[in-house]
């Protein structure tokens, strides 16, 4: 019962949708990831959701070796819950993007539900002073470019993984995504709980309104009952407002500058610490607190620490 009142904060560090020219304080380099993802932890985040970068030019990067580095600091300096992507970046192939997980075997990997418009061109009008010649094709690429995430890309990963023990952080981005968790549901390809983190705000998926966030939690709540726990992230200037709705409603919450670059209007974070804490704050406001990483791994029936391999 006393884990009911308590909310389970991830950190996104660095991501693959912001590039290093629309901020000085996102995270690039092995050693800037892993100092964000521990002060993130020890601003009470339980669990830190980890891309990886080329440490010359910022653009994403799903090698193992960019991983490696920061994976074993973080795990020797704090004991959060290490989630890794397999979303990568929209021009990476699955085999790329799966490489990481399947190699380290976290206690928590991403997986996108499905294929998608991801829409990042427009950040073009905002930030027009890029520094890495990378950043604008990546950029207005994605105005002809499809996430991909077929039915048998999501089968690979999830059969790829099943004698892991990971747990996947559901990332579903509209209503359809959470049929098709359902589907794999059914086929016994996941099991309870499921962690389902819904998205909210991204140009190709589902809005920010709070009906919305109300539709994607009836209907998770219909489809698969107590059998999981819900996360929302907000997209953007949504960021805290999507959480705080979402924490009100009984939901767990993810921040990071991966999802926002902002802590406030026209005000960039300086650190994924300085969310987490700002998040913590709304979430204590509320009456409720934030889970450790050992009440996470509770709630979540994670494998442990200890059986990963980094």
């Amino acid at each position: 019962m006393a884990l009911k009142n308590k909310v389970i904060v991830t950190c996104a560090v660095t991501g693959s949708i912001h590039t290093p020219s629309m901020s000085p304080h996102l995270p690039v380099t092995a050693d800037e990831i892993a100092e964000a993802a521990i002060g993130a932890v020890e601003a009470g985040a339980a669990v830190v959701h980890l891309h990886a970068r080329d440490p010359q030019t910022g653009a994403p990067d799903q090698s193992p070796e960019r991983f490696e580095p920061f994976l074993k600091v973080i795990k020797q300096r704090c004991d959060c819950v290490v989630n890794i992507t397999t979303g990568g970046a929209a021009t990476m192939t699955v085999q790329e993007r799966l490489e990481p997980v399947a190699r380290f075997k976290p206690e928590v990997a991403s997986l996108n539900m499905g294929s998608m418009n991801f829409g990042l061109y427009p950040m073009l009008d905002r930030f027009n002073d890029l520094k890495h010649d990378w950043e604008h094709d990546y950029l207005a690429g994605s105005r002809d470019r499809i996430f991909k995430n077929t039915f048998a890309d999501i089968e690979m990963i999830l059969t790829t993984c099943a004698q892991n023990g990971t747990r996947f952080e559901i990332e579903c981005y509209d209503i359809g995504h959470l049929y098709t968790l359902a589907h794999f549901v059914d086929r016994g390809l996941v099991k309870p709980p499921f962690f389902v983190q819904s998205v909210f705000g991204i140009l190709g998926g589902i809005g920010g309104h709070p009906e919305d966030i109300a539709h994607m939690k009836r209907t998770a709540d219909r489809l698969f009952g107590d059998d999981y726990k819900w996360s929302v992230l907000g997209a953007g200037r949504n960021q805290m407002k999507i959480a705080a709705i979402a924490a009100s409603m009984g939901g767990h919450v993810r921040v990071g500058l991966e999802d926002s670059l902002w802590i406030g209007p026209k005000q960039l974070a300086k650190s994924n610490a300085e969310q987490v804490s700002k998040v913590r704050r709304i979430i204590e406001e509320l009456g409720l607190e934030v889970a450790t990483p050992a009440e996470a791994r509770d709630i979540l029936q994670l494998k442990g620490a200890d059986r990963v391999n980094f």
